[in-house]
């Protein structure tokens, strides 16, 4: 599946993408269960598929498995609903397929080619920092540029979502606690980012974490190394790997994570950015009010982000 979180009529709700359709995977439910003849169907589907990501990968196989058999249901022909079960994607806005994770926890410094532009050696051990909620925008807004600094970079990021509760699993299981992938931009203010040796200050600022289009269920990706990664700005080519240039694999940080902290469904897990990005390239080159950001993976699709410049004291 192809699990989205969207906005409708200033209501937030997931779905499923098939194609150019959204199906609303709460309202599917319920219509399935009262076709079914539940008399409970809306508190049957509101407990086991709900209208928010992170409480649906909460309820693990039971919940897929319900939500795959709503939208069989909504997609047979001849069936009418009252409600909008099935919109067209133009009439909805996508938002971050997670967008309150109870952590985010990105990795630095692990593609062996960034490792060696930025002058380092291949590290022991996994170099885990951290973003927050506050930064996760979705697939239709723009990356803002405060004027806090003008050295703001790109980071193309493949991401894993968590999918059930995980403390100390081993990589033989560990894809098994994945719920799928993503697309990120771990957007960072190089100047914050360098100003003391923890890196929190550049990688923390409003809307620095742009994600989606979707969430791709494990079930389409049971392999995730050997998917390219392409970065462009305004067309141009700057980042290109593959994720089998991966210093710590997806199982390999399942386990070392596991190990330090219970994941939790939800938790979004960035596993870093390949060479190319504009604080190493010579002469230096950052985001500017206008440019426009792609980032495209095998088996996922495409993420893209327009920058735009934020006056002193405006908000975004």
């Amino acid at each position: 599946m192809r699990l989205v979180s969207f906005n409708h009529e200033g209501n937030h709700r997931i779905g499923a993408c098939i194609e150019d359709r959204i199906i609303d995977l709460n309202y599917a439910c319920e219509e399935m269960l009262k076709a079914q003849g539940q008399l409970r169907a809306k508190p049957i589907a509101d407990a086991y598929v709900p209208a928010n990501m992170v409480e649906f990968l909460q309820g693990g196989e039971q919940s897929k498995a319900l939500a795959k058999e709503a939208i069989a249901f909504a997609t047979q022909s001849g069936i009418h609903f009252s409600r909008k079960v099935i919109l067209s994607i133009s009439d909805v806005r996508l938002e971050a397929p997670v967008q309150h994770p109870s952590k985010m926890i990105c990795v630095g410094h692990n593609y062996r080619e960034h490792i060696l532009e930025m002058g380092r050696e291949l590290p022991p051990y996994p170099v885990v920092f951290a973003k927050f909620a506050n930064t996760i925008i979705g697939p239709q807004d723009d990356i803002p540029l405060y004027p806090v600094s003008d050295q703001l970079d790109y980071e193309a990021e493949f991401a894993f979502v968590i999918g059930k509760r995980a403390r100390n699993v081993t990589q033989q299981d560990a894809l098994d606690y994945v719920a799928g992938y993503t697309i990120a931009n771990d957007v960072t203010y190089r100047d914050l980012q360098r100003r003391t040796i923890e890196w929190l200050q550049g990688k923390t600022v409003e809307g620095s974490a742009p994600m989606g289009p979707w969430l791709v269920t494990t079930d389409e990706i049971e392999n995730p190394s050997g998917m390219d990664v392409v970065l462009t700005v305004n067309g141009e080519e700057r980042q290109r790997s593959n994720t089998k240039n991966l210093v710590f694999t997806v199982p390999y940080l399942v386990e070392f994570l596991s190990n330090l902290m219970t994941l939790e469904p939800g938790d979004i897990i960035l596993t870093g950015t390949p060479g190319g990005v504009g604080v190493a390239r010579a002469p230096q080159v950052f985001l500017q009010d206008g440019d426009v950001v792609s980032i495209e993976i095998d088996q996922i699709g495409v993420l893209t982000n327009q920058v735009k410049k934020v006056k002193q004291g405006e908000s975004r």
